[in-house]
């Protein structure tokens, strides 16, 4: 197989790249595969940006190659569907989020088994990855795209394209950790550590849950957002010693979103007896891990990244019914390297989307 982007593939396509840890975003020319028998080619209408992307493009966590399309919270149209596919038609709405793969062996991988396919060792990410022939995969800052239809899921009418395309990244971040770590049930109070992309969404969520929420973070000026605009019970300073005494021993669990390094102590305080704190952004460092208050409360601290595909529809259909969207900022194409300045200086509330169908332009 040719390793040249634009000749690798019969079927041209054209997004925006990344050509090196600069992370700068240009025009680029690529090619994507023939619509296979179990495959789903679909038009990408809008495609929302994460702070994973950030880091991606300009390799802040170390494996990174390029050039790079960005991309995981794609949603579109149907345009092709293979000879094997039942599940869709053409002019379905659909999405697609960060897997394009995995080993898919349901006797031998109990992850997949098991529906957990972003848990698959052989897991394919929508970008950034190597597809099952070895070629690399490009994601949604990009005109169409085809993937097998296992990897999509099916968009409700009643849904926002633009406003619900986070979902498929921000969105299931946050809720599979909510249901299986039995955070789902009414009454339990949650914290939500960071107000950002996949805080304001996990607000959401939980409120829909029944759940009593409380937002942690170290932006006052939030406050009136959480509570107001996102339906949060309570707001803490993570700095304000003396708000987080008096909230001490008081959550069932924490989600905590922030990828930055922070400190983790202040958090387990808050947490009752078997508790259980679950992070959802890797730092680029080392966190410190004091044991003793874990050992002293019986408490948990566990990790989530995004969620299987049953998961997946299940969370969309979810949002649908109680009427969950991301708190959006629609921009054009090339903008995208503007948001992207923005995005590193948390600048915008609370997630950016591309209008690709509507801008892009080869």
């Amino acid at each position: 197989m040719s390793e040249d982007p634009e000749t690798e593939h019969p079927k041209p396509a054209f997004g925006w790249a990344a050509k090196d840890s600069s992370g700068i975003l240009s025009p680029f020319k690529f090619s994507r595969r023939a619509t296979g028998d179990n495959d789903v080619a679909l038009k990408i209408l809008y495609c929302g940006i994460c702070h994973s992307d950030l880091h991606a493009i300009k390799n802040e966590w170390g494996f990174s190659s390029y050039p790079a399309v960005p991309g995981h919270e794609i949603v579109g149209l149907v345009t092709e569907v293979g000879s094997k596919v039942n599940k869709f038609k053409v002019g379905d709405k659909v999405g697609v989020g960060d897997l394009v793969g995995a080993c898919n062996n349901t006797n031998s991988c109990q992850s997949c088994s098991d529906g957990f396919e972003n848990h698959c060792p052989k897991q394919i990410f929508t970008y950034m990855g190597r597809y099952y022939d070895g070629s690399v995969t490009y994601g949604g800052y990009s005109d169409w795209l085809v993937v097998e239809d296992r990897f999509a899921v099916r968009f409700p009418d009643s849904l926002p394209m633009d406003r619900a395309a986070p979902l498929l990244c921000a969105g299931i971040s946050v809720y599979s950790p909510l249901k299986h770590f039995n955070l789902n049930e009414p009454g339990k109070h949650v914290g939500v550590v960071g107000l950002g992309g996949l805080g304001h969404v996990a607000v959401k969520f939980a409120k829909a849950f029944g759940a009593k929420v409380t937002v942690i973070s170290t932006s006052p000026s939030k406050e009136k957002d959480a509570i107001v605009r996102l339906g949060a019970d309570a707001f803490l300073v993570s700095k304000n010693t003396e708000q987080l005494q008096l909230a001490r021993g008081t959550m069932d669990g924490i989600i905590d979103t922030v990828s930055a390094v922070h400190q983790i102590v202040p958090l387990i305080n808050l947490l009752k007896t078997h508790g259980k704190l679950i992070f959802l952004g890797p730092p680029d460092k080392p966190l410190e891990l004091p044991v003793f208050p874990l050992v002293l409360g019986g408490k948990v601290i566990a990790g989530s990244c995004i969620g299987g595909m049953k998961d997946t529809q299940e969370m969309i259909d979810f949002a649908a019914e109680h009427n969950i969207t991301a708190e959006v900022e629609v921009i054009k194409m090339d903008y995208v390297n503007t948001a992207m300045e923005r995005l590193a200086k948390n600048d915008v509330r609370y997630r950016f989307v591309i209008d690709v169908a509507g801008t892009i332009k080869a």
